[in-house]
């Protein structure tokens, strides 16, 4: 199935929408038949635990020469303190925990560490025995907590106006969470991903941040917004109560990809709300509002290659297109922040692997196609070649479900539900 067609770029941020490139794209919904079946040996942000011992010290000299701290607002925690206490926890000790301080939030246009943020979420999670911990969260966010770009957002003429303003004045939002809206004739897939530095499990900040974001495009769109379904790529909760009752769809677990899929005319559908006036005397207060700074051009492809991978077209050509350059140029500014592109791809290759081979729901033939292997074989050595060892004996030395336990009481693939 061909995957060329039509494409505009959009950028977009924040914990809740993104400033990486979002390539909207005319394609097929299937993943792809274009594949990369040479394995790269080098890694940027894999867990230093797997390698072999005599590597270890170089590779964390890697990672610390490549990796910068991934920040976002302190806005993206916003109502954690009165969902942990409705939970019986203690949130200001948590928070401490992960080197946090319950002031912090009051502040919410401060940056935080993204990786804190994840880890206070699943630890919260984890102590609650709240699986959708996060979705509650999101439930109760305000398009307001955007932040000042908010004003300028409610008063937009559409949705997908509304995503080209948070393009825009990306750099006083976050760079967080990655987003690719991809569109197939009258259906739209917006695919979200929350990147770290370092591969951490991230449930809860993923259903934090597809939860917010349909939050956003209700608040836009009231009664008109009608989503098809909500898809994810972990496993489905013991209780899918809640997620129902926020999204009101189907839901996908165990999915290809984390977001959102709606009918394309959602993203046209006129905002009730749009004033043209407000949003020019808006506009001309968002603009005064500085820079905190250009991002590491590393993080955007990575977050790029992140979204890219499953949908089979994390090329080189791809991946300076969503950046607005030509490879070259592509090569060369990666190289003066002393990485290059098939380092990076592995690097996330890797911390995708490791994602995937968690979920009871991914074969290992399904995680090869998804990671761009379309020979199990070529996937087989690419992992021993990273890992020291088969897919196989890795999922089962570390106790993890496989689908044939999974499909003893339940069939594999997809759970879908409503």
């Amino acid at each position: 199935m061909s995957r060329s067609g039509t494409r505009f770029t959009l950028r977009v941020t924040d914990f809740s929408v993104d400033d990486t490139a979002v390539a909207t794209s005319r394609s097929p919904l299937a993943t792809g038949d274009q594949r990369q079946e040479n394995g790269f040996a080098s890694d940027d942000t894999g867990a230093i635990s797997d390698y072999p011992p005599a590597q270890r010290d170089a590779h964390q000299e890697h990672v610390e020469n490549n990796n910068m701290t991934v920040l976002a607002r302190a806005a993206s925690l916003t109502n954690y303190l009165e969902v942990s206490r409705h939970l019986g926890l203690n949130g200001h000790g948590l928070l401490a925990q992960a080197g946090l301080s319950a002031s912090l939030l009051e502040a919410p246009d401060q940056r935080i560490p993204v990786a804190a943020a994840v880890s206070v979420l699943e630890e919260s999670a984890r102590l609650s025995g709240c699986e959708a911990f996060g979705l509650r969260m999101a439930e109760l966010r305000q398009l307001s907590d955007f932040g000042e770009v908010s004003l300028l957002i409610s008063h937009q003429h559409s949705l997908r106006d509304a995503l080209q303003v948070i393009v825009q004045y990306r750099h006083v939002l976050n760079n967080a969470l990655a987003i690719h809206i991809e569109e197939t004739g009258k259906t739209v897939i917006i695919r979200q991903e929350v990147i770290t530095e370092q591969p951490i499990h991230s449930r809860q900040a993923i259903e934090l941040a597809i939860g917010v974001m349909h939050r956003f495009c209700s608040a836009l769109l009231g009664a008109h917004w009608h989503p098809i379904s909500v898809n994810f790529t972990h496993a489905a909760p013991a209780d899918v109560a809640i997620h129902r009752r926020i999204f009101g769809c189907k839901l996908e677990f165990n999915s290809d990809f984390n977001g959102i899929v709606c009918s394309a005319s959602d993203l046209d559908t006129a905002n009730p709300q749009a004033n043209e006036a407000m949003a020019r005397l808006a506009q001309r207060y968002v603009c005064t509002l500085q820079d905190d700074g250009n991002p590491s051009l590393v993080h955007e492809v990575r977050k790029s290659i992140f979204l890219l991978m499953p949908m089979g077209r994390a090329t080189i050509e791809h991946i300076a297109q969503t950046q607005g350059m030509n490879v070259r140029t592509l090569q060369r500014r990666l190289e003066e922040e002393g990485a290059t592109f098939s380092e990076l791809v592995n690097g996330v290759r890797r911390d995708l692997v490791l994602r995937y081979l968690e979920s009871p729901g991914y074969s290992l033939g399904r995680i090869a196609d998804m990671l761009g292997y379309s020979m199990h074989s070529s996937f087989t050595r690419w992992f021993i070649s990273q890992f020291g060892q088969p897919p196989a004996t890795w999922r089962v030395q570390h106790d993890l479900p496989t689908p044939l336990k999974r499909a003893r009481s339940a069939a594999q693939g997809p759970v879908t539900t409503r």
